[in-house]
């Protein structure tokens, strides 16, 4: 076997199993993508294909059940070999799946397309297909439609990874907070405890901290003593100077030491307390606290050992911290900070103690220090996010909550705990980033979309919808949409909401579609509609059927353009069946007196009959190219063969054409053109001319004139102009007459003949120029029909 092809198996596998997608459970919207491909490609099959070692796993499927199917069953191990969309228009014709061409679930497709699934590293590893009994291929808009619905597989399934990673390191780092705080309570639990006396003091002698075996022979409870000296209350007067000393000699450095003082009862009563002493230093070697516990002289070994367990857990509980802790003066200058939270940022404690924080905030952050000093100041605490920079460059984000703490006798510092946030912050990101690739694809639909909650309100509208209905997006969110758009029917009747299926299909979870109603507008006007609409369906939930709705979503389409279309495309039958009709009789009629030889003895009949016969073919072949040079030219399968020439000789030979052929010779045809010369295909030109000359011979009444001038507008461009006397076109209809099959009177079809075609290809041709054609009339004071053309090969007047 190729090793390239072993290596990119190897490659797909490994990304499908980080993805955990061919044992998940169903993803409604892998299914949602799935169905939208079927119907953006009006195919009855769509799947999301899998290529797995040894079958084609199809994670959703639309229009088949199948979950798997065999290798080479379909394309999609051709299709993941390039990167755009793989079509087979006919799989009868195709070497792999002739003669039957695709089978599945017996039943045989002859259609297929397919958008590769690539990975962000570039592995392709499946793809969006879609299956049709029919042969056919994708328009551009559809292939295009299912490239980008294979990268928002794509970017679903990258989503649900992330997701998953999350999960698994919030239960990581619950797991660790969980066990932080059992261990804080153990050790606290602990020294409340112990049988020994356990006292802290800061570096001025302040008791910070006093366990409850210090309360029982004391006689005080901890809220009374904290943060006082100890010979304020518990040494005896005579014993003060001695026990200030030994302070002092613990402070300056001489610890551990072990010593004996008495210690004065609330009661009045004295005991003799062995105390073993040392002091807690930062990470320059300064005395941060002082820690003594005391025994009874008869249970010392006991009271040590504890001592000792009870100190070791005391640092761990700073040490072992999963979060940063940190002390800093009101300037910001580090004091201390742990082990964890040094390396978080990539640098030894070292590094760190004595430099201002500031001077690890990223750049474009260090403008909020200020602010956060003044507030921690003023208030006693603050709490937020940290954007510290990492040793390596990278950005460290911090969530923290810190406190001041203000000690008599020594100066206030801050106390602060953080926990690195980072990954979680990025995750967020690259959330919001979906999100906002999401919104965009809604927005860039060109189709109206909106969503709904049980209530009936607006929860989310692009703004294809917003436009189409008059209103702004803001104007309908959590507005009743029922009452806005959908509140009347055509005929006036009022529209209930219990009687909507749109309302409905919240009860029943299935996809409505409706091709038959209407929506209202802002303005009250309103417009036929083709909508679909689906329910959003949470399918966790504990009622008996495991679903509950959540809202719908509906996407809705403006029919009036297709209406309107259908409307032009029965008058365009009607017009070429008469127009068709109209020749065929009487060419069938004279044919039929010649062959029937009823004209046999008639000479001068036969020949009039033979002429009538030949002026209808001509009718025909008029209509018929007509039709093909419309559809020809709206393809742009006609070429221009464009070169200079002279607009005189142009008006002179479509003058010469029109006067030879028209049948009524007393209409006179005059030109000039006044030494003008265009860049155009004269042929072309020469074609627009005829068909507006011939309009203007048309509708003329007789012995009347028809004038034809050119004239430059400026050095780029010429206006041509075509001028007849005749009974004019109404105003609103000169935006019209240059549409398909339209015409100035509908009578016109019949009574002066024609398809409404000509002016439709005169417009086409100018269009192929890059020029204009409009016309401008007034009732029966004539027609002037005017275009443009360049005047230079480089022109581009639009």
């Amino acid at each position: 076997m190729n090793a390239l092809l072993v290596k990119d198996e190897a490659l797909r596998i490994e990304a499908l199993n980080q993805y955990e997608v061919l044992n998940s459970a169903p993803d409604p919207i892998l299914d949602d993508l799935t169905n939208l491909a079927a119907q953006i490609c009006d195919t009855p099959v769509a799947a999301i294909s899998l290529i797995g070692s040894d079958r084609i796993w199809l994670r959703s499927r639309f229009g088949i059940d199948s979950q798997d199917v065999a290798l080479g069953s379909l394309p999609c191990e051709t299709t993941i070999l390039g990167d755009t969309v793989y079509e087979i228009s006919d799989a009868r014709n195709d070497p792999d799946y002739a003669p039957d061409g695709i089978l599945i679930e017996g039943g045989l497709y002859r259609f297929y397309a397919g958008a590769p699934l690539t990975t962000p590293g570039g592995v392709s590893i499946g793809a969006l297909l879609v299956l049709d009994r029919h042969p056919r291929m994708l328009t551009t808009a559809q292939s295009s439609a299912l490239s980008v619905l294979s990268r928002q597989v794509i970017t679903r399934l990258e989503l649900n990874g992330r997701i998953r990673q999350m999960d698994r390191a919030a239960r990581s780092r619950q797991r660790v907070e969980s066990a932080l705080t059992v261990e804080r309570n153990f050790v606290s639990a602990v020294l409340d405890t112990v049988g020994a006396l356990v006292a802290v003091f800061d570096p001025a002698g302040r008791i910070v901290r006093f366990n409850r075996a210090c309360e029982n022979a004391s006689g005080y409870d901890f809220p009374t003593l904290v943060g006082r000296y100890a010979w304020d209350k518990l040494i005896p007067r005579q014993e003060i100077p001695e026990a200030i000393e030994t302070f002092e000699r613990l402070r300056s450095g001489h610890f551990p030491a072990a010593y004996e003082n008495q210690w004065l009862n609330r009661d009045g009563s004295i005991r003799r307390i062995a105390w073993s002493a040392t002091a807690l230093t930062d990470t320059q070697g300064q005395v941060a606290f002082i820690i003594a516990t005391g025994i009874d002289v008869t249970t010392q070994r006991a009271a040590e050992a504890t001592l000792r367990e009870s100190e070791a857990r005391y640092r761990q509980l700073v040490e072992g911290s999963l979060g940063m802790v940190c002390t800093h003066d009101l300037r910001g200058t580090l004091l201390s900070i742990n082990t964890h939270g040094a390396e978080t940022l990539g640098r030894t404690i070292e590094e760190m103690n004595g430099h201002n924080l500031e001077e690890f905030i990223v750049p474009d952050r260090k403008a909020a220090m200020p602010a956060y000093l003044k507030k921690i100041g003023e208030t006693g605490e603050a709490q937020g996010l940290l954007h510290l920079s990492h040793s390596d460059g990278d950005m460290r984000v911090v969530a923290y909550r810190n406190k001041l703490i203000v000690v008599p006798g020594r100066a206030p510092y801050v106390l602060g705990f953080g926990v690195d946030i980072s990954e979680q912050v990025r995750a967020e990101g690259r959330l919001r980033t979906l999100t906002r690739q999401s919104d965009s694809i809604l927005e860039s639909v060109g189709d109206g979309i909106y969503g709904i909650d049980l209530e009936g309100k607006v929860t989310v509208v692009n703004s294809a919808a917003a436009q189409m209905l008059g209103y702004k997006q803001e104007e309908m969110l959590g507005r009743n949409m029922h009452q806005l758009i959908h509140h009347t029917r055509a005929d006036g009747a009022p529209y209930a909401s219990a009687d909507s299926p749109i309302r409905k299909s919240l009860t029943n979870f299935a996809t409505v579609r409706i091709s038959n109603e209407i929506f209202w507008r802002k303005d009250g006007s309103c417009f036929p509609v083709e909508y679909v609409a689906r329910p959003q369906i949470d399918s966790q939930s504990p009622d008996s059927n495991g679903l509950k709705a959540l809202g719908v979503v509906v996407a809705f389409t403006d029919t009036t353009e297709r209406r309107a279309l259908d409307r032009m495309k029965d008058e365009f039958i009607s017009t070429v069946s008469h127009e068709l009709r109209t020749p065929l009789t009487s060419l069938r009629g004279a044919l039929g007196l010649l062959a029937g030889g009823a004209l046999t003895s008639r000479p001068e009949k036969t020949q009039q009959m033979l002429e009538i016969a030949i002026s209808n073919s001509d009718r025909l072949v008029r209509l018929v190219n007509d039709i093909l040079d419309l559809e020809r030219i709206s393809s742009g399968k006609t070429e221009l063969h464009s070169t200079m020439c002279s607009a005189e000789d142009l008006l002179r030979r479509a003058a010469g054409v029109q006067q030879t052929r028209s049948p009524r010779p007393n209409i006179r045809i005059f030109f000039a053109a006044h030494g003008v010369n265009v860049w155009a295909d004269p042929d072309r030109i020469l074609q627009t001319l005829n068909n507006l000359i011939s309009n203007a011979i048309k509708f003329s009444p007789e012995g009347s004139e028809i004038h034809l001038t050119a004239r430059n507008l400026d050095e780029n461009e010429a206006l041509i102009e075509v001028r007849d006397q005749g009974r004019g076109i109404p105003a609103d209809k000169l935006e019209h007459i240059f549409d398909r099959f339209q015409q100035g009177d509908a009578s016109d079809s019949r009574a002066m003949g024609g398809t409404g075609l000509g002016l439709a290809i005169c417009r086409s041709i100018i269009n192929q120029h890059r020029g204009r054609i409009w016309a401008t009339s007034a009732p029966d004071q004539g027609t002037i029909f005017h275009f443009t053309l360049p005047t230079k090969p480089s022109t581009n007047l639009r």
